[in-house]
């Protein structure tokens, strides 16, 4: 009966993410559009993180303590940059996509343009929904998170954050879209570099930012599609054909 009843429940599963991915499909019907369903997850950070810790004590006015010669810090090191986990890892930059996806199990998608399901959408904040996108030869990451900015009342944050430097990422532009029931709501902008960290991003609302009955008006029975979309610029376009 034991194995019957975890067979089961695993079949049902199933046929639940299968209906979700029907579902988007039929709402993103263009050619070329691949559909990722994704569950939320809880954010297992106990502790601020340390980009968030620096940018407290430099409103205090503190300044992060001198280290000794011996202990002087890799520039060329970046610390981990999945927003769920404060993890102790550091490494370079080039490495960082293989950290995400063997230690944090973070998912990635190919190609221009994708749909991006994020599925129970009621559950109570805090909540992230992450995936990773490879594009034009590079690495993103789609950051979604339900947080109270204000207590009381829960918001959506959706932002783009290229796995490279601020030059590289100053040229590309994104496209977060939603569009259902005739309605549609489009947010464009110039990716951060995941070395300005997503939790500053979210925190300063340089991203989509969604009420919750906004949000309800772009769902269908707790899931939320958006398309996405990464193009160059204009400016790196120009550059290239000289």
């Amino acid at each position: 009966m034991l194995f019957f009843t975890q067979c089961f429940g695993a079949v049902l599963d199933l046929i639940h993410l299968r209906f979700q991915h029907y579902k988007a499909k039929r709402v993103f019907s263009a050619a070329g559009q691949l559909v990722c369903v994704v569950n939320p997850t809880h954010s297992l950070k106990y502790a601020p993180t340390r980009c968030a810790a620096a940018q407290a004590s430099t409103e205090q006015g503190i300044l992060p303590p001198c280290h000794h010669p011996e202990a002087v810090h890799d520039p060329q090191l970046v610390p981990c940059t999945c927003p769920l986990f404060s993890c102790p890892w550091e490494g370079h930059l080039e490495v960082v996509v293989s950290h995400l996806r063997q230690t944090h199990r973070i998912n990635i998608l190919q190609g221009a343009e994708i749909v991006f399901l994020a599925t129970d959408m009621h559950l109570p904040a805090p909540m992230d929904w992450i995936i990773m996108h490879s594009c034009l030869g590079h690495q993103f990451l789609l950051v979604l998170r339900k947080q109270e900015k204000y207590e009381g009342h829960p918001q959506f944050f959706a932002t783009m954050m290229l796995i490279g430097t601020p030059s590289q990422a100053n040229n590309f532009t994104y496209r977060l879209e939603l569009n259902r029931n005739q309605r549609r709501l489009k947010w464009e902008a110039t990716p951060r570099s995941i070395l300005e960290c997503v939790d500053s991003v979210i925190s300063d609302g340089d991203c989509l930012v969604l009420n919750t009955s906004l949000a309800q008006l772009f769902s269908d029975n707790g899931s939320l599609a958006i398309g996405i979309a990464i193009t160059t610029s204009k400016v790196h376009s120009s550059e290239a054909e000289m």
